[in-house]
């Protein structure tokens, strides 16, 4: 690794920073991992690493309430932590918004990752007019997660490089960092691009915004250097950034064994990966079906664990996380295996338990949803060409519920070339072949979840263990919310006011709904959750306005 020749500060002090890099990517790189300070004076850093916890904020040149995660280091920053109230008074004061911008392509695609991408190929290749928004500045998706420093790291990326290549010279436009913060009947989209407002009035519109990572709420999970599973690898594949030195895994799923190795390859030691569900031998027969669903990606997977064991990297199932404490710069993660607790050290802990779909777009447009109860989530309900209950709105890849990559890539191409379709492009597109690629795909995960522990949960945790992180509601509070035996999630925010952050209740709002189900002897149900509410990300007043503005002016 070069010497970093730029610096911006931290506090007064200096940073070192490597060209493309995040903040949150500097920072770690320099051992700083507490970002911001709550209100009630604990430290916070980097944990979703996608821009959804809002929980990485810093203040940056004088403007408070910056993403680390979602900005990018630039030699010279004056960077702060995050104190709980900004002093606006004395705030940067920001610049008078310009005219909101207003797009009208044929086909909008909202989310730049693998089934976004293939959406609009497809559709490109029908004769469409496509615009793809994408929250991050080069698109990927977090499958992909490309490099902002150096060559494609593998083969995965370089597919990835490839398949944005692919739709760029298809003609697709793609719009980087921006934040839609509202959606509306009539296919409306407002959003925020670099500070100014944008408009989208699409004829139709495809939705593959993906999922976000289901962490392991026990003691001690919001302490700076816990982050999820995929924070860890952004932070690696994209920009390079080890999370820590000493790297524990807990939680379950296939994605903690690929960061694992991912991690020990580019030199952390793992000092162990705690994974709750059972050994795959103790399963022959599920494990029989998997191989004989993908052969291709089993042996994959084979050399994956060959690797973590050649690296030292120990791997124990049937564990799950006790809790985690701060001890010194270090971090203390406590597991347990039947009746055998152990105890690691390490610099950072990463967590994964399964994923919930980001479908809070789809949910504002009313599309129809149903609960799964095996994974916990909503499962958007979609006909045989991904396109929704909402006429000319489709839903691609995990945002519809979890489906993995390959299996958005083919809904991808469905949905794209089924939207220009519909719009009168195209010339009777047969999607036999991607139908059964389709269908081979989901086969293949349900196999492979079925080895795996991601079965909803619901915390059993003492009272002083944080569910809402954002407004440091407790379980002590939530269970004395419950204790008044609340109705549905929203009676239960009312009362405590949990899910009221700025991340809009994307972790404990879940929770929530499993609480009261639990509490009411209710299931959970498509209406047990949060209604989605505008914004539904945090936004400038001045792109609300102007969005507003735009919209009286008839754009």
């Amino acid at each position: 690794m070069t010497q970093a020749a730029e610096h911006f500060t931290f506090d007064g002090h200096s940073v070192p920073l490597r060209a493309g890099q995040s903040l949150a990517a500097a920072l770690t790189d320099a051992g700083l991992r507490r970002f911001r300070q709550t209100a009630k004076g604990a430290a916070r850093g980097v944990f979703c690493g996608m821009g959804v916890c809002q929980d990485c904020l810093v203040t940056v040149d004088g403007v408070p309430n910056r993403r680390a995660c979602m900005t990018a280091a630039a030699p010279g920053q004056q960077v702060l932590t995050q104190n709980p109230f900004p002093d606006l008074a004395t705030a940067k004061v920001p610049l008078a918004a310009h005219p909101a911008r207003v797009i009208a392509p044929d086909l909008l695609v909202v989310g730049g990752g693998a089934g976004g991408l293939s959406a609009a190929i497809a559709a490109r290749a029908a004769g469409a007019s496509v615009v793809i928004l994408d929250e991050r500045k080069v698109g990927g998706g977090q499958y992909f997660k490309q490099s902002a420093v150096s060559a494609p790291l593998d083969a995965q990326q370089a597919a990835g490089a490839e398949l944005l290549a692919q739709a760029l010279a298809a003609g697709a436009k793609l719009i980087g960092e921006v934040e839609i913060w509202g959606a509306f009947d009539g296919l409306l989209f407002l959003a925020e691009h670099k500070g100014a407002a944008l408009v989208a009035r699409p004829r139709a519109a495809i939705i593959a915004t993906g999922a976000y990572e289901r962490p392991e709420i026990r003691p001690g999970w919001t302490l700076p250097g816990v982050m999820t599973t995929g924070a860890a690898q952004t932070l690696w594949r994209s920009y390079r950034t080890l999370p820590g030195k000493r790297v524990a895994i807990v939680g379950s799923g296939p994605l903690n064994l690929q960061v694992g190795r991912e991690l020990a390859l580019g030199g952390a030691e793992v000092v162990m990966i705690a994974e709750r569900g059972p050994a795959p031998w103790l399963r022959p027969l599920a494990s029989a079906v998997l191989a004989f669903a993908d052969p291709g990606l089993v042996l994959s997977g084979l050399r994956m664990l060959s690797d973590l064991r050649k690296r030292g990297a120990p791997v124990r199932h049937g564990t799950r996380l006790d809790r985690i404490d701060a001890e010194g710069s270090a971090l203390r993660v406590t597991v347990t295996d039947g009746a055998k607790t152990t105890a690691v050290t390490a610099d950072a802990v990463l967590m994964n338990a399964g994923f919930d779909p980001q479908n809070e777009i789809l949910r504002l447009l009313g599309a129809r949803a149903n609960y799964d109860p095996a994974f916990g989530h909503l499962r958007v309900v979609r006909d045989e060409r991904c396109a929704t209950s909402v006429p000319g709105l489709y839903a691609v890849g995990d945002c519809a519920g979890l489906g993995g990559a390959p299996a958005a890539m083919a809904e991808g191409r469905i949905a794209g070339r089924a939207a220009a379709a519909e719009l009168g492009f195209g010339d009777g597109y047969d999607v036999f072949a991607d139908q059964r690629q389709l269908r081979r795909h989901r086969r293949f995960q349900r196999q492979l979840w079925a080895l795996h522990d991601v079965a909803p949960r619901l915390p059993e945790v003492p009272d002083d263990t944080l569910i809402c992180r954002c407004e440091e509601i407790d379980a002590g509070q939530i269970r004395q919310g419950l204790g008044e035996r609340p109705g549905h999630a929203g009676t239960l925010k009312r009362a405590t006011r949990v899910g009221m952050g700025r991340c809009q209740g994307r972790y404990c709002g879940l929770v929530a709904a499993r609480l009261v189900a639990a509490a009411t002897g209710m299931p959970v149900d498509e209406r047990s959750y949060f209604a989605p509410r505008v914004p539904i990300k945090p936004v400038a007043i001045s792109s609300i306005l102007a969005a507003e503005e735009a919209l009286k002016d008839g754009l």
